[in-house]
């Protein structure tokens, strides 16, 4: 027998001759107990049911948090290798500076050994060229030496 709420509220009990027929109260009464039972029934089974998802809940908020700290962890070594990744970058860059800014400092060196090389052989070449002449005028003054001495011998 299933009785609802507004069942309860409706029914009527069939009066006999010192009030009403027992056996259709205890018969009602009985329907009640059972339906009531079916309803605790239900009710811990339900119960069940809420108890398992509040579980359930649980182990997905205890899921979202180890999540969220993993996440965390995965986020801050990252973020450690990308700092360690341009602390590298960054020496290896400072090197780099360093060894070009020696290789200039070569460069310039030699280019100033250049210079200086190339003021000495200018030197020593404007130093030929200056013996040159000399030599030149020299070889000119003794032909025209020579030159005058000849023509007065052919005079005579």
């Amino acid at each position: 027998m299933t009785v609802s709420p507004p069942d309860l509220r409706r029914h009527r009990f069939h009066t006999a001759f010192r009030g009403f027929d027992k056996i259709e109260v205890m018969a009602f009464l009985d329907g009640l107990a059972d339906d009531y039972d079916r309803l605790r029934n239900d009710m811990k089974g339900m119960e069940a049911v809420v108890t398992e998802h509040r579980e359930q809940e649980q182990a997905l908020k205890s899921t979202l948090i180890a999540a969220q700290k993993l996440a965390d962890e995965i986020k801050a070594q990252a973020e450690h290798e990308a700092q360690r990744i341009v602390h590298d970058a960054e020496g290896r860059c400072t090197q780099l500076l360093e060894k070009a800014q020696l290789q200039l400092d070569d460069v310039k060196e030699e280019i100033d050994a250049l210079k200086l090389k190339r003021k000495e052989v200018e030197a020593s070449i404007e130093s030929t060229i200056q013996t040159l002449r000399q030599s030149l005028k020299f070889v000119r003054d003794q032909d025209g030496r020579d030159q005058a001495k000849r023509v007065p011998a052919l005079t005579t």
